[in-house]
């Protein structure tokens, strides 16, 4: 049994995967994140203070949604972020698509299949592997 305490309420429950959260933060802030998502779809072109102030959530908690591509603001937002990798304007997640696409090839090189190793034929031990006729 794992028991940890809630990052949020310092709570103690028990810990089973995810974010160190306790179930009822974890309930709290999907209904943050729910309120968070209509306000976004009812005004396309805000930026992440103004829904952090009309909907009274920490800006850095939208901008980890953002980056979990839980969220995406519309294309002509003025919400912008870096790539982690490049640094180029992105709308979500953490890396813009040239960077994934150059990941997953760097990523799909690195693993490649076993080629079957070919034994060389086994050579005779003996002096020379001629027959040989025993006489009687």
């Amino acid at each position: 049994m794992n028991v940890r305490n809630c990052r949020r309420c310092k709570r103690l429950f028990n810990y089973v995967v995810g974010p160190i959260i306790c179930p009822a933060c974890r309930d709290e802030m999907e209904q943050e994140f729910q309120k968070v998502k209509k306000y976004v779809q009812e005004h396309a072109h805000c930026d992440i203070r103004t829904v952090s102030e009309e909907c009274e959530v920490d800006p850095n908690q939208i901008r980890q949604w953002v980056r979990e591509e839980r969220l995406e603001f519309a294309d002509d937002s003025a919400v912008g972020l870096n790539c982690e990798r490049c640094g180029r304007s992105i709308k979500s997640g953490r890396f813009c698509e040239a960077c994934k696409k150059d990941m997953a090839n760097t990523f799909g090189n690195s693993i490649k299949p076993a080629t079957p190793v070919q034994q060389a034929p086994q050579k005779d031990k003996r002096e020379s592997p001629k027959m040989r006729f025993l006489d009687s």
